[in-house]
C-alpha cells in the first residue's frame, strides 16, 4: 500500500489533540458505526480503544490498540477486524509552515489481506484510505476553527 497524505490547515498540535481523542474515532475512520470504550490513557503504547464497524446488518465488534507513539509526531496502531485479521496504521504528523501534513500507510499484518495482497485490493484501501485522510483533516478544521487575528496598528 503506497502511502497518501493531505493537508490539515491546522498546528501539528491540534492534529495530535484530535487523534488523542479515541472517541473521535468513529467520526473520521471509514466504516466504523460506533466507539464503544476507550482506555483512559488513551494513546499510549498498549492503549486500545473498541468499537463497532460494518454496514447494515453485518457489524464486527473489534479494537485498536497503539503500538509505537511520539506524542505530537506519530501515532502506530494495530487494528483487530475479525477474520480479516489485523492491519498496522501509521500518521506520521509533520509540520508544513503554520499547518500540518499528515502522512498516512496502512498495512495488512495477518489473515487473507496479508496473504492475498494484489493491485484490486490496493485500489479499494486506497479509495477507504482517501476517504479517510480527507475526513481526519474535514474533522480537526471543525473542532479547532481558525480565529481571526485582531488588526495591528
Amino acid at each position: 500500500m503506497a502511502q497518501l497524505n493531505v493537508l490539515v490547515k491546522r498546528p501539528p498540535e491540534q492534529v495530535w489533540q484530535f487523534l488523542s481523542d479515541g472517541w473521535s474515532y468513529a467520526d473520521w475512520v471509514v466504516g466504523t458505526r460506533a466507539v464503544r470504550d476507550v482506555d483512559e490513557d488513551w494513546p499510549a503504547v498498549g492503549a486500545s480503544l473498541r468499537y463497532t464497524l460494518g454496514v447494515g446488518p453485518l457489524l464486527i465488534e473489534d479494537s485498536t490498540t497503539v503500538r509505537n507513539a511520539v506524542q505530537g509526531r506519530m501515532l502506530e496502531m494495530e487494528v483487530q477486524a475479525g477474520r480479516i485479521g489485523t492491519a498496522r496504521l501509521h500518521f506520521d504528523i509533520r509540520p508544513w509552515g503554520e499547518h500540518t501534513v499528515v502522512v498516512f500507510d496502512e498495512h495488512p499484518l495477518s489473515g487473507p489481506g496479508a496473504h492475498v495482497h494484489n493491485m484490486a485490493i490496493d485500489l479499494v484501501l486506497r479509495i477507504r484510505n482517501r476517504r479517510l485522510l480527507d475526513r481526519l483533516a474535514f474533522q480537526v478544521e471543525q473542532r479547532y476553527p481558525v480565529r481571526e487575528k485582531a488588526p495591528t496598528r
